[in-house]
């Protein structure tokens, strides 16, 4: 077992390399999660109600093409593997979307509505045509599933390298580049971290190599056929509820930072000082989820880090205005705690696709990724949804000089207590989660004694 362990071991460059496509996507990802609610209301120019129904109403679509995109993943067949070709041929169309999506049209206020709503579901119909392979890729990279927390170590170190990169240099791009025209800035700074985001996804590709393959039958089968099996899944489905909770408090949060800090702490200045001290935290969290899982279950770490996040998240509620110190400590911890169950969730997620091929004797990597990133984008949608119709219930006035005292009690409240109550519920969530460190060994040894004997076979069957 000592030999087979280190085959399984991948080089840090390798790591390094697989976590440089996170790094690409959260470039637009974390600008999406952290600053286009506020872009659409006070640069773009649309109502905070409009915003929130626009960012559910574009993911109807995802319920379509993530399903479709996972099985093309799936029947993918290249020199190059099933996943990795998708980084390289996509790569560019995700940069000029992005672009465009940041753009702003001069149209008329309903122009202007329909052009976000065409480049929004446009962004996130090619961010799920490269995320997901993306995602799947990490689950055929090794099949141990302890390398797969530290090789999600590294994705999720380096994706949220990605997000420091976003919330430290968007705001001062967009001043430098824009020379006093915001919607112009906005437009630029999207134009160099989608430059960025190229070289990343090419080196990400450059890089890795597909390793697990299915052995037994490959016969095609049809969608509706995998996603019976996926449906069947049932800790797939535990995982992808987990994605889909865990996002909900994550888009407020994160959507509600800028408002929080421009209009409940009144310093705008502070911003960009504010985001990127989250998403410092972030990165440092990820680096330190293999560690914690040295001693712990995946269950029991999860557990304690949604408690820990849960905590620091409802205490920067007690806080007043002038108490930035203690605003920039609690947001970093919580940040810190939260972005340390990531590697261990996607780890988990991975251990599903071994659990799926071990009760169906076929493996559906693109689809149980598509389904995980579907769960995702519909905590973000919702999430979205629920800061804009917040916003607008409490009054919110785009593009405004002041707010009324409700409506900043409202920010405070988005920003602080609704997303600790989702955390809470996470951890009673987790605990339906079965695949423990033991289960998951006999799994990865029942497969690889199926594809022994699967190999054994072809290889008589050859020689007659």
């Amino acid at each position: 077992m000592a030999e087979t362990a280190q085959e399984h071991r991948l080089r840090p460059i390798e790591k390094i390399g697989y976590g440089l496509g996170d790094t690409a996507s959260n470039i637009v990802f974390q600008t999406v999660m952290l600053l286009l609610a506020y872009f659409y209301t006070d640069i773009f120019g649309i109502s905070a109600a409009a915003m929130g129904t626009l960012f559910l109403a574009v993911r109807v679509l995802d319920a379509i093409t993530d399903p479709m995109m996972g099985a093309l993943c799936d029947r993918t067949q290249t020199r190059w593997g099933k996943f990795r070709p998708y980084l390289l041929w996509l790569c560019l169309p995700f940069a000029i979307i992005s672009i465009l999506t940041f753009t702003t049209p001069d149209l008329s206020s309903t122009g202007k509505l329909i052009y976000a709503y065409i480049t929004y579901s446009l962004l996130m119909l090619v961010y799920t045509a490269i995320n997901i392979p993306y995602c799947a890729l990490g689950g055929v990279l090794t099949p141990d599933t302890r390398e797969r927390v530290s090789l999600n170590g590294y994705r999720f170190f380096l994706a949220t390298a990605g997000g420091v990169l976003v919330a430290s240099a968007t705001l001062p791009l967009t001043k430098l580049l824009g020379q006093g025209d915001d919607q112009k800035g906005y437009q630029l700074a999207m134009a160099v971290f989608s430059v960025l985001g190229v070289f990343f996804f090419i080196t990400c590709f450059l890089l890795t190599k597909e390793r697990v393959t299915q052995a037994t039958s490959t016969a095609r089968a049809s969608l509706g056929k995998d996603i019976k099996l996926l449906i069947a899944n049932d800790q797939f489905l535990v995982v992808a509820l987990l994605n889909f909770v865990l996002l909900i408090p994550l888009a407020i949060r994160m959507g509600a930072a800028a408002y929080y800090m421009k209009w409940f702490a009144q310093r705008e200045d502070l911003i960009t000082p504010f985001l990127t001290t989250g998403m410092v935290a972030m990165m440092l969290g990820a680096g330190c989820a293999s560690t914690l899982t040295k001693y712990l279950s995946k269950v029991k770490a999860y557990m304690l880090l949604q408690i820990f996040a849960m905590i620091f998240s409802a205490s920067l509620f007690f806080l007043k205005p002038g108490q930035l110190t203690w605003m920039f400590v609690l947001f970093a911890a919580v940040q810190f705690f939260v972005q340390m169950g990531a590697p261990i969730l996607w780890t988990m997620m991975a251990d599903t696709v071994d659990y799926g091929e071990y009760k169906t004797e076929r493996r559906i990597t693109g689809l149980v990724f598509s389904g995980s990133l579907f769960s995702l984008k519909m905590g973000v949608a919702l999430g979205g949804a629920i800061l804009g119709w917040v916003l607008a219930h409490y009054g919110y006035q785009e593009k405004a000089t002041e707010q009324t005292p409700a409506t900043i009690r409202g920010i405070a409240l988005l920003f602080t207590v609704v997303p600790a109550a989702i955390h809470l519920l996470l951890v009673g969530l987790v605990n339906l989660y079965k695949l423990d460190q033991n289960r998951c060994d006999q799994i990865r040894a029942a497969l690889d004694e199926r594809s022994h004997t699967a190999s054994t076979e072809t290889r008589a069957n050859s020689e007659l």
